[in-house]
């Protein structure tokens, strides 16, 4: 495969000022989530420059661009993420909307794009079968999610996170192997890999209270801030509880806490994840948090509106593909490129695919300082974007040639944890759930209601 390797490396080089532009570019135009607007009109217009016929998804952001070999054989995606994040203290961030790519993301697509130039060339897939599938896909921070939820009131869209989208569109339908690479920071190792990572749910909540002059009869008012801030703290108490080998986590934020100082708040507003290693604990640790919040609210007679959306499942990288993605970067760029790392602490979308898919999520350094924090940036744009798509160029070869000797491996010893997709679907569904959280009772008795089967539905 050697010879192989060289030539699609040096169709990648070929298209370094490409990317370089393009890295430039994405990055001085961040978009959020289901608003990438500008950057779906960048990439389709470069995608059909090399030659691609572009796939749009209807009223959402996306890019979609097929290769086929001319030979049957596996379908393998090639993933990049189009959204930002939001950071106001960023020195580089937006000045109207204060997003940023402080998650490197526009480096993803960076890759993608240049590996689809190098195997647009005459010859690349010389030797391949099957067909790739280029995706550059919106979502997949779960940020904005009041805005979300007017996109699914509207019908726009269907689930909060951009690759869960995509999965019920059917773009995922025919893909038998899906692979992205995410930029990192390491000073001393060009790429990681590791087994997997945690799955969340996404969390809406709202207290409600009764307004009163805070000042003249604050005793007629019940304070939703005053709720929220009893229902941290219960959470707080609840982090003992938090199994260590599940990698339990829960940070909210509150988005909305009051107008004026002088009145008592009637609502408040909280966003929040639930995260855990496998999917039962993070129903199970959902429905402690929903329970102490539930609670709170009604220890000062308010109520809580809760809204949990599926987030993300747990990721499972596929071990044949992790191999084989471990012989390759060796190959490529040496033993000591290669970190190898037990577990992520955060959530994506990817892992939902590797549900019902294999899939692979590596890393590769490139950038510098805190991930979605003020001082991350790019400091190596040839390790986070032109490194990556070598890799993924190469990995599509691997993959593909030789009659897909190696991605007929991969798929026939593949194990899902959904035998189908509406299997997937039936089990993400199922966490999702609008209700008030607290009845009182004409006896004086409290009712609180924490989980879906409770509600009137």
């Amino acid at each position: 495969m050697k010879k192989a390797y060289e030539k699609l490396t040096a169709l990648v080089e070929k298209h370094r000022q490409l990317m370089l532009d393009t890295e430039r570019y994405i990055w001085e135009h961040p978009e959020i989530g289901y608003r990438e607007w500008n950057t779906t009109e960048y990439l389709t217009k470069k995608f059909e420059e090399l030659g691609y016929e572009v796939t749009r998804p209807k009223d959402i952001t996306g890019v979609i661009a097929d290769l086929d070999t001319g030979k049957p054989g596996p379908k393998l995606a090639i993933i990049g993420e189009l959204d930002s994040i939001l950071c106001e203290t960023h020195p580089e961030a937006d000045s109207v909307t204060k997003a940023v790519h402080a998650c490197g993301h526009h480096c993803q697509v960076t890759a993608l794009l240049g590996c689809a130039a190098a195997l647009a060339e005459p010859g690349a897939v010389d030797g391949m079968c099957g067909s790739i599938r280029f995706m550059g896909v919106p979502a997949e921070e779960t940020i904005d999610l009041e805005y979300r939820a007017k996109l699914m009131e509207e019908g726009k869209i269907h689930y909060n996170a951009g690759k869960i989208e995509f999965l019920y569109r059917g773009y995922f339908d025919q893909v038998d192997m899906a692979v992205m690479i995410h930029a990192m920071t390491d000073e001393h190792h060009l790429f990681h890999l590791f087994k997997g990572g945690n799955g969340c749910i996404n969390k809406h909540f709202e207290f409600e209270g009764t307004a009163a002059h805070a000042g003249v009869a604050p005793w007629d008012g019940v304070n939703a801030l005053y709720e929220a801030n009893v229902g941290m703290t219960a959470c707080n108490a609840l982090r003992e509880t938090f199994i260590d080998t599940e990698t339990m986590r829960f940070h909210p934020i509150m988005t909305h806490a009051g107008v004026a100082a002088n009145a008592i708040p009637d609502v408040a507003k909280m966003d929040a994840y639930t995260r855990a290693a496998s999917f039962e604990e993070m129903k199970r640790l959902n429905e402690k948090i929903n329970r102490a919040l539930a609670a709170s609210a009604a220890s000062l007679g308010g109520n809580l509106l809760i809204q949990d959306k599926p987030g993300n499942m747990p990721l499972h990288c596929d071990p044949n593909l992790y191999r084989e993605c471990e012989e390759l970067i060796t190959e490529l760029f040496g033993t000591e490129a290669l970190a190898h790392l037990p577990w992520s602490y955060g959530s994506t979308d990817m892992g939902d695919i590797s549900s019902l898919i294999p899939s692979i999520h590596p890393e590769a350094s490139g950038a510098e300082g805190k991930p979605h924090g003020q001082d991350y940036r790019i400091a190596d744009p040839e390790k986070a974007c032109i490194n990556p798509a070598k890799v993924l160029a190469c990995l599509a070869y691997r993959l593909l040639s030789d009659e897909a000797r190696v991605g007929k491996k991969v798929m026939k010893e593949f194990r899902p944890v959904f035998q189908s997709r509406e299997e997937y679907f039936k089990a993400i569904n199922e966490i999702e759930m609008t209700q008030r959280a607290v009845e009182y009772l004409e006896n004086g008795d409290v009712l609180l209601r924490v989980k879906k089967k409770d509600a009137d539905m």
